[in-house]
């Protein structure tokens, strides 16, 4: 029900203030389940995928978000709620198991689940190389990966802002063909199968926004002492 009410709200409002430019949206399957795969710039990037894929996208978001108290914290909720956002505690050593579990249940319902192979947001423009957990999913499920490629989306909230610039922003969606996984890696060894179709998707992606291959995995900036 929120996230119905929501999203008949956020999408509408969201695109009149940022005004995405959005290719390729045909390539989106109607139904069934799908992986959507997108490189990371932002913080909204979450928030850009939902408000312009036309079908429900879910995304893991930290628990931190959906356990405020007070005014502010049931509005922080209500929002990362309807846009169809699932918590998960990113400090728990069981974390990424957890939210690999999380995301094949979401795709045995057959909804779409939005994931960033390179786990963390890229500081410098590059694409780094892709985890393998996304060809995990894929495989796991037998479902298409969908390739986004986002252009622009750190320009809403840079690094470092406390919120979102509000008017025009030069933001763009790219939507590629979808990859499909059925009968392709019947025979392979698991290992190399996740690295092969890891690396398909993220030229896939780096195709979408030319971005720079970075070669080396990204890693989340050190947290102060």
């Amino acid at each position: 029900m929120l996230y119905t009410v929501a999203h008949g709200v956020i999408p509408p409002l969201a695109r009149a203030v940022w005004r995405p430019v959005v290719e390729g949206l045909h390539h989106v399957p109607a139904t069934g389940p799908v992986i959507v795969a997108s490189n990371h710039l932002s913080f909204f990037d979450s928030v850009v995928i939902p408000v312009v894929v036309p079908r429900k996208v879910v995304f893991l978001a930290k628990s931190d978000y959906f356990t405020g108290t007070g005014v502010k914290g049931a509005l922080t909720r209500a929002w990362f709620e309807g846009l169809g956002m699932l918590p998960v505690d990113r400090d728990d050593t069981k974390a990424a198991i957890a939210s690999l579990d999380t995301a094949l249940e979401v795709l045995r319902r057959g909804e779409a689940f939005g994931i960033y192979p390179e786990g963390t947001r890229s500081r410098d423009g590059r694409l780094y190389r892709g985890r393998t957990g996304v060809a995990h999913l894929a495989l796991t499920a037998g479902c298409p990966v969908l390739p986004v490629g986002l252009l622009g989306t750190e320009e809403i909230q840079p690094v470092g802002a406390s919120r979102p610039r509000l008017g025009k922003v030069d933001v763009t969606v790219r939507v590629g063909e979808p990859i499909t996984v059925a009968d392709e890696y019947d025979g392979v060894p698991s290992g190399r199968a996740r690295r092969d179709l890891t690396d398909r998707i993220m030229a896939a992606i780096g195709g979408l926004t030319g971005q720079e291959p970075a070669g080396v995995y990204n890693e989340r900036p050190a947290s102060p002492a």
